[in-house]
């Protein structure tokens, strides 16, 4: 039997709750629930080992993220299909090769100096296959470009794409081949930084996370179409 969620500390029922909303998103964007399936609320729960109070909360959650859609007396439905996979791809490209090109004519030698370093340890990462590292990496360098952009009205509009960003990136990296595409696209964005090109820059961002989120349209739902 679970241990009743009333009797846990409130730090792990927080822990416990993210964790659930971070599963049910990742199976979401990578395709392991289907786009228009129901969800079975009590056996889901069951997979995941918690109560379904935690689980409750994550899909309130997820529906606000647009990812899933409660229907009366039918139950929770998977709305996330390739259409909204691509235009929230789209969505963040806008808004990462703007903040691209701003960071082109602002950034700092120091700066530049911090993405080398970010870019010298996604090389490594890459080629010793880390997941998990060069997932924080990948964010340290986007991160890194965000600052240097000084612009805070685009990062709050970007902050809204991150969910997915965030997840997309789990799924995308675990492939050989998509970390070595990664990682020179993100070579090629620092370059354009460092030579503060900034029609180089915003076109190497946009480049970049235009066809990574393609990919993402064609691994996840490309097999389901067969």
């Amino acid at each position: 039997m679970h241990r009743p969620l009333t009797s846990l500390d409130p730090n792990m029922l927080k822990g416990l709750r993210e964790h659930v909303h971070e599963q049910l998103r990742q199976a979401i964007i990578s395709g392991q629930l289907p786009t228009g399936s129901l969800l079975n609320e009590r056996q889901a729960a069951a997979e995941l080992g918690v109560s379904t109070t935690p689980l409750k909360e994550a899909l309130r959650r997820l529906e606000l993220e647009g990812l899933v859609r409660t229907e009366p007396r039918r139950g929770i439905r998977i709305t996330f299909d390739a259409a909204q996979a691509e235009e929230m791809a789209l969505a963040r490209a806008a808004l990462e090769s703007m903040i691209a090109r701003l960071a082109a004519a602002r950034i700092t030698d120091e700066e530049i100096a911090e993405l080398r370093a970010v870019g010298e340890s996604m090389r490594q990462a890459t080629a010793a296959g880390v997941v998990r590292r060069l997932i924080a990496l990948n964010e340290t360098f986007h991160d890194t470009i965000h600052t240097a952009s000084g612009c805070r009205y685009l990062q709050r509009l970007l902050a809204g794409q991150l969910v997915y960003d965030k997840a997309t990136r789990r799924f995308l990296l675990n492939d050989a081949d998509e970390r070595e595409r990664a990682l020179q696209e993100h070579l090629s964005i620092l370059a354009a930084l460092e030579a503060r090109d900034e029609d180089a820059a915003e076109r190497a961002m946009r480049d970049h996370i235009v066809r990574s989120g393609r990919q993402h349209v064609q691994t996840a739902f490309a097999r389901r179409k067969e």
